[in-house]
């Protein structure tokens, strides 16, 4: 266990530097059981998540090493996937995107049901509705809490996913890529680590076409071959330190963002009323007058807000004259993190499962708070270095799930933030 302690209300200023997209890396590891050669990933970030995703690969005796500060080398020739750590699988949620890979190169296995944050009713119905579309028998194992998955023969077809999951889409999208013809894959997800991953496919010798829109075209391959791929930045970690620096009307630069993955987030910033320039590959945020309240913020799928955004812009609402209401579409169980910043001050209304009422501006106030999930902990980071007083933070390793070095960033930054372990 770990616990941030944060002195609040200084001003931040200087530039910080994002790495590569949690959502993105975690799969490329579990896209590196399609082939027995060696898959290389740069601008890979030092998180909790991808080191989890490595564990896994080496408990079934592959090799997952760092091979660089921001490089990792992968390789699954000897892969055994009867010997997965199921206990490690059960706690982390990523980890169901091994299915898809296993599946297609060994034709049996089974399968824990993943964990991760609680943050509402995540099932895999969609992912198990497609796998069958293609061939795959799968029973339940309720004694054993796992999954037993069996598919000599991947067969390309139409499948519709229940929905746009984007997990799903990779998962499919992954086993197609060795299936007997060809897989029309519709209401696929098109966020912009989805379809990197395809390009990294692709790189490896899938046919897929189609990525970055709704309808994927796959035509299964006999082999896939070993690759060298760098990562996007990670559009979270750039968003959580915007409205930081939004928030604490800082003079923040940020490296490494692509602001096409960021557009509409961009324009609610600009209707708070943030002051910033984009430019060819960074983030410039100068400190920002006073701050207005957004009417409505939705999350929704790409290119919509991103839901894992929704935490941090209530707080930049707190600190925002008006009312905010935020409407939470893809997940129900995602305001825990209300109850932490009404400790501190804030004066936030959870109207139902899917809707908060946020009014301000508000101060915030010191507190002990604890996180419950990785970002409603970068969330109240944002509060703690907003706040007047100290601001501790327990569960703080929650963060490393998806943060690189996040004290060590906000430090260069300015922050007065230490972390101990409990």
């Amino acid at each position: 266990m770990a616990k941030l302690i944060i002195q609040g209300r200084k001003q931040l200023a200087g530039e910080v530097n994002v790495y590569g997209a949690k959502n993105e890396v975690t799969k490329l590891v579990a896209a590196a059981v399609l082939t027995d050669q060696d898959v290389v990933i740069n601008n890979a970030p030092r998180i909790l998540d991808l080191e989890k995703m490595m564990a896994i690969v080496r408990s079934m005796g592959g090799q997952a090493e760092w091979s660089g500060e921001h490089q990792i080398r992968v390789n699954c020739k000897n892969l055994d996937p009867e010997k997965i750590d199921h206990e490690l699988v059960k706690k982390l949620r990523a980890s169901v995107v091994f299915i898809g890979p296993l599946l297609a190169r060994f034709k049996k296995i089974d399968f824990s049901i993943p964990g991760g944050c609680i943050i509402g009713n995540r099932p895999l119905d969609t992912h198990l509705s497609a796998f069958r579309k293609i061939g795959a028998d799968i029973k339940e194992d309720r004694v054993n809490n796992l999954y037993q998955f069996s598919a000599p023969k991947l067969k390309g077809t139409v499948v519709v996913l229940n929905e746009f999951s984007v997990t799903a889409t990779e998962n499919i999208m992954m086993a197609a890529s060795l299936a007997n013809g060809k897989t029309v894959v519709k209401i696929a997800a098109t966020e912009p680590h989805v379809e990197d991953l395809a390009n990294c496919l692709n790189k490896m010798g899938a046919k897929i076409k189609g990525a970055g829109t709704h309808t994927l075209e796959i035509e299964g391959v006999e082999k896939l071959s070993g690759v060298e791929h760098t990562v996007i930045p990670d559009p979270i970690d750039i968003g959580t330190f915007a409205i930081l620096a939004v928030a604490t009307k800082s003079d923040v630069k940020i490296n490494n963002v692509i602001a096409g993955h960021l557009d509409l987030f961009l324009e609610k910033l600009k209707e708070f009323g943030a002051n910033f320039k984009v430019g060819s590959n960074y983030l410039h945020l100068y400190p920002s007058g006073v701050l207005k309240a957004v009417k409505k913020i939705e999350t929704n799928i790409y290119p919509g807000i991103p839901t894992d955004l929704q935490q941090p812009l209530a707080v930049l609402a707190t600190q925002s004259a008006g009312t905010t209401m935020i409407f939470e579409k893809m997940f129900e169980s995602r305001f825990n993190y209300v109850f932490e910043l009404n400790k501190m001050g804030a004066n936030i209304i959870i109207a139902d499962p899917h809707r908060i009422i946020i009014n301000g501006p508000t101060p915030l106030y010191g507190r002990e708070v604890k996180s419950f999930d990785l970002r409603a902990g970068a969330t109240l980071v944002v509060a703690g270095l907003l706040a007047d007083g100290e601001t501790i933070i327990h569960q703080a390793e929650m963060i490393d799930r998806g943060y690189e070095d996040i004290v060590g960033r906000l430090k260069k930054l300015g922050a007065e933030i230490q972390r101990v372990d409990e």
